[in-house]
């Protein structure tokens, strides 16, 4: 039995709905909070010189600036979980 094109259009904004409460349950909060300055040299640089670059070269300096402090004794919590489910699989 083929759908007629109002339960296609039904089906498609029900769906629609129940992607955008999904979206809306997640909480987006970033990693750093950059000063509007900041975010906006990062919006020009992204213009002139591309968003690849642009996340390549921030990448790079975060992580540099990231290797200078002792962080190994540290787990993130997905670290722990899986840890956790690898021991449950054995």
């Amino acid at each position: 039995m083929k759908a007629t094109e109002l339960e296609s259009k039904r089906f498609d904004k029900a769906l629609d709905e129940i992607i955008e409460l999904f979206n809306n349950i997640e909480s987006d909060t970033p990693i750093i909070e950059f000063s509007q300055d900041v975010i906006d040299n990062i919006e020009r640089a992204k213009k002139k010189y591309g968003e690849e670059m642009v996340d390549e070269k921030i990448n790079k300096v975060v992580y540099e600036m990231l290797s200078w402090l002792d962080l190994e004794d540290i787990e993130l919590e997905e670290e722990q979980s899986e840890e956790v489910e690898e021991d449950t699989d054995e």
